[in-house]
């Protein structure tokens, strides 16, 4: 009752913020969505005492609660009721993500919401939903980018609880999951997801280097290992042609010319995608539905959010001798400032001795 007496008056709040009754439908929705995820969360330990509970669910649910004791014990993360339940959503994704960006912009759209801040992406609890609001803005003439999400953090509003999204995932993807996630309740800065999403990579990195040299076996560092080069090829690859891109939208080429430059590069993405996959993946497909898709620059952008400033908050966490209570700390300071002055600080701290 609580729960949903406490989602009923964020609702009410959220109204008030409304622009129309799109607006409102949205926030509504927002709003069933949290509260049906929460009504079907149990407790861990009554689904561990169900005999009904299926063995391998079982085993998977004692191996993810014991990556949560981790979280708090050897990283400091918050220590409170997240994944201490589960709910099964009978979907394949928490939630659906839609991206929007102009056709000749690196930089994603922004929504603002009343409790979150603006971030760079609107998300659905419905797939047909998020289908058709990108439907809507690529009819404005953005580009557009759609996808599933199998976890997000309430910032510690809520108590997250572990879904059947990710629960048969390898120990490697859930412990970063989970390491992700709660660092999202450490710090959180209003209106700056890039800052967000890279400081929760960081942390999910550091967590994973922690508890592989703690608990992880020689298979599971080996997987890690490689996964991480790979997506170190990827995050690389892709960040190098949104910058080209970047120039390309700031020259004085015309629209049309601009345009055509645009798709030159995403058609020589591709193709070194191709070659990457080939000469160093030894054929890992993992990438193939990403590129595969359409991409452009909403594509890009869902990237660069969680990565361009992570080399930043790990050479802050250097600074603050690996220390990681001292690190979040620091990172609370930089989310007060304003956003201007919050991108510079971040690269004056990490860059201190």
């Amino acid at each position: 009752m609580k729960i949903r007496m406490l989602l009923l008056v964020l609702l009410g709040a959220a109204a008030l913020f409304a622009s129309g009754c799109s607006s409102l439908g949205y926030y509504f929705q927002a709003a069933s969505g949290q509260l049906n995820l929460l009504a079907a969360r149990r407790p861990l330990a009554a689904v561990l005492a169900d005999p009904a509970t299926a063995p391998a669910l079982r085993a998977r649910i004692e191996r993810a609660r014991h990556l949560r004791e981790f979280a708090s014990r050897a990283l400091a993360l918050p220590d409170n009721q997240s994944y201490t339940g589960y709910s099964d959503l009978g979907r394949p994704y928490a939630v659906w993500n839609v991206i929007g960006a102009d056709a000749l912009s690196v930089d994603p759209k922004q929504w603002c919401y009343p409790i979150a801040g603006c971030v760079s992406y609107r998300g659905y609890f419905d797939a047909a939903a998020a289908k058709e609001y990108a439907a809507q803005l690529a009819a404005q003439g953005l580009d557009v980018h759609s996808y599933g999400v199998p976890a997000y953090s309430t910032l510690g509003w809520f108590a997250d609880p572990l879904l059947n999204t990710f629960i048969n995932w390898p120990d490697t993807e859930i412990a970063r999951l989970l390491f992700h996630e709660l660092a999202h309740q450490v710090a959180y800065a209003k209106n700056d997801s890039e800052f967000n999403e890279s400081f929760a990579v960081s942390v999910e990195q550091e967590g994973m280097r922690r508890w592989l040299a703690a608990e992880g076996t020689e298979a599971d560092r080996a997987t890690w290992a490689r996964m991480q080069a790979m997506r170190a090829d990827f995050t690389d690859l892709v960040l190098g042609y949104r910058e080209r891109l970047r120039k390309i939208y700031a020259s004085d080429l015309d629209s049309a010319g601009k345009l055509a430059a645009k798709q030159r590069e995403f058609a020589a993405m591709a193709e070194h995608y191709a070659r990457l996959k080939r000469e160093r993946w030894q054929g890992y497909a993992g990438y193939d539905a990403w590129f595969g898709g359409q991409m452009n620059n909403a594509t890009l952008a869902s990237v660069s959010l969680y990565t361009r400033l992570v080399p930043d908050f790990e050479r802050l966490l250097a600074a603050e001798h690996n220390d990681l209570p001292r690190f979040y700390a620091r990172v609370r300071e930089l989310a007060e400032l304003p956003r201007a002055e919050r991108l510079d600080a971040l690269k004056a701290a990490a860059a201190a001795p």
